[in-house]
């Protein structure tokens, strides 16, 4: 449990949004457990944020690293 005044998730997304996407994302991996086909599969979740993207306009938030 997050401290006093912390929070557990970014501002303005809701446990739902969060648990559909790690639905999504679990799947995916699932795919190939190994990692030995990463590649493929990133460049498949691109399409899928970029659906994700248009069904969700303005929900989702761009991420660097």
């Amino acid at each position: 449990m997050p401290a006093s005044g912390e929070r557990s998730r970014p501002v303005g997304t809701s446990a739902g949004e969060q648990a559909a996407l790690k639905c999504v994302y679990m799947a995916i991996m699932s795919l190939d457990p190994t990692g030995e086909g990463r590649k493929r599969w990133v460049t498949r979740w691109k399409a899928a944020l970029n659906a994700f993207a248009v069904t969700f306009d303005g929900r989702l938030t761009p991420t660097t690293r």
